[in-house]
C-alpha cells in the first residue's frame, strides 16, 4: 500500500462547528480577540479536529474500520486557514502512521500512529 494524502485547509467556521460538536469552547480555538493575546497569536485548531480528518480518510479506505489504538503528537499549531497535508503512511496490516504539515513550510503540526480492524 501507498501513502494516503490530501491539502485541506480548515477555517475559522470548522474549528466553531467542532467545539459545538464537541463542546470544547477554549477560546484557544474560538476566540480570535483572545487568541491574538497570547503566544499563539490567533486561534489554532483542536488536535481532534485534525485527527477526524486523518479519521475520515480511514473511513473513506476501510469504511466502517473501529480503531483499536491511537498515539497522537502535537508539536506545533495548526491555524485557521491555512493550508495543510494530512497524511496516512501505512506500516502492516491495520496499522498507520500519520502526519499533519503545514504546505507553507512543511511543519509538522500532528504526527503519530493508528491501528484499526476492518468491518
Amino acid at each position: 500500500m501507498t501513502e494516503i494524502s490530501i491539502q485541506r485547509t480548515l477555517t475559522q467556521a470548522d474549528f466553531n462547528h467542532f467545539a459545538e460538536v464537541s463542546g470544547d469552547n477554549n477560546p484557544i480555538h474560538v476566540d480570535p480577540a483572545f487568541s491574538a493575546r497570547t503566544r499563539f497569536g490567533r486561534t489554532v485548531s483542536h488536535g481532534m479536529l485534525l485527527y477526524s480528518v486523518l479519521w475520515g480518510m480511514v473511513q473513506a479506505r476501510h469504511p466502517g474500520a473501529r480503531q483499536q489504538h491511537q498515539n497522537l503528537m502535537f508539536p506545533a499549531p495548526a491555524y485557521a486557514d491555512e493550508p495543510l497535508r494530512f497524511t496516512l503512511i501505512p506500516n502492516g496490516p491495520g496499522l498507520y502512521g500519520i502526519s499533519v504539515r503545514r504546505v507553507a513550510d512543511g511543519t509538522e503540526v500532528c504526527r503519530g500512529d493508528m491501528a484499526i480492524t476492518e468491518a
